[in-house]
This record gives structure tokens, C-alpha cells and sequence, in this order.
């Protein structure tokens, strides 16, 4: 496929891994997808999806081990439209804002905050303590966008994938990508 972006994603063990399907499932034919998962994320893929690691693979064009830190998303000189963290784990949160670069995932995050690339963190954790909000804004001082994994309900949602569809349109959107998987303000 000759795509046109692309874009590394990321996800790691928190909760909302229908948001990682979702926004893989979109990606699929707008991008150049590279895709690694945590430790944590291969658990809780079978705890809320009953999913394995495979079946994610099977929706990016490139797959790397968390723990190859020579891959080629880990370095600078490998052009991306950006990164999306989806879910993002208060632990992931907290390495990307101090740049703790220790696993793949948390290097090719701070590759994309230096090369000043957009990297998107979508945590999806309630209630947040006073780390994890000051750990938000250390990230976001640094560059990334916290897009919290709360959707809108101005469109009228009438299935889960209604809100999953709100959160992936508004992840798109921060990536300068087009989709259409929840109507905008205004529109009908």
C-alpha cells in the first residue's frame, strides 16, 4: 500500500482497548500504520475484548516488540505524521512526561516530542490524582495533546460504537487526517 501518512501507534495496559480497535480499524485505509503494544496492553486486550495481540497485527502494516529499542520508529530520521497513544496508561503517561524513553513505546513518544511530531495521549483513567494531572501537564508542556478518552453526546449516540466513533474522529483530527466517524458541531 503506498499511503499517504504514517503514523505510529501505540497501546498500552490501560483500560479502553475498543478505542485502539476503533482508531486501527479507521487508520486502515488512510495510513502507513506501526503499531506496538506494552505487556499491559497484550493482557488487558483478552481481559476486555477477549482479542489477542494478533488480531490488532493484523490491522497495521508494520509491528514491533516493546522491547526493540533499535526499530525503526525509536529514531528521529523515520518521517511519521505523528503518534497516538490509545489507551495511554497513567504509567505510560508519567515516562512520556519525563522522558523516560525505556521501552519502545515510550522511546517513539519521545522521539515525536523532540522532532516536535504530533503525539496524541489518550488516557482513558478516572478519577485522576494529583500525579497523573501534574504528569498532564508536564506532557503537554512538552508537546503532547492529552485527549482524554471521553466522548461527546451531542450527536445523538445510539451504539457503543457512536462513542467510540466520537473519540477516533477527534484523534484524526489532531493527526491532520480526514474520516468521518462521528458528525461534527452543527452538522446533521
Amino acid at each position: 500500500m503506498d499511503a499517504p501518512f504514517r503514523v505510529v501507534v501505540g497501546v498500552s495496559g490501560a483500560s479502553g482497548m475498543p478505542y485502539a480497535l476503533d482508531l486501527l480499524e479507521a487508520l486502515k485505509d488512510l495510513a502507513e500504520v506501526h503499531l506496538v503494544l506494552s505487556q499491559g496492553a497484550k493482557r488487558v486486550l483478552w481481559e476486555e475484548m477477549g482479542l489477542s495481540p494478533k488480531d490488532l497485527h493484523a490491522l497495521a502494516h508494520r509491528v514491533y516488540k516493546d522491547q526493540d529499542l533499535g526499530a525503526p520508529i525509536a529514531s528521529g530520521s523515520f518521517p511519521t505524521r505523528g503518534m497516538v497513544v490509545v489507551p495511554c496508561s497513567a504509567t505510560t503517561l508519567a515516562k512520556v512526561a519525563t522522558g523516560l524513553a525505556d521501552t519502545l513505546l515510550t522511546r517513539a513518544a519521545y522521539v515525536h516530542l523532540k522532532e516536535r511530531r504530533p503525539l496524541v495521549l489518550v488516557l482513558r483513567e478516572t478519577p485522576l490524582p494529583l500525579p497523573t494531572l501534574r504528569a498532564m501537564v508536564q506532557a503537554a508542556e512538552a508537546g503532547a495533546t492529552i485527549l482524554p478518552a471521553s466522548p461527546g453526546f451531542y450527536h445523538r449516540p445510539k451504539e457503543i460504537r457512536d462513542l467510540l466513533g466520537f473519540v477516533t474522529q477527534r484523534i484524526l483530527d489532531h493527526l491532520g487526517l480526514p474520516g468521518k466517524r462521528a458528525p461534527r458541531w452543527g452538522e446533521t
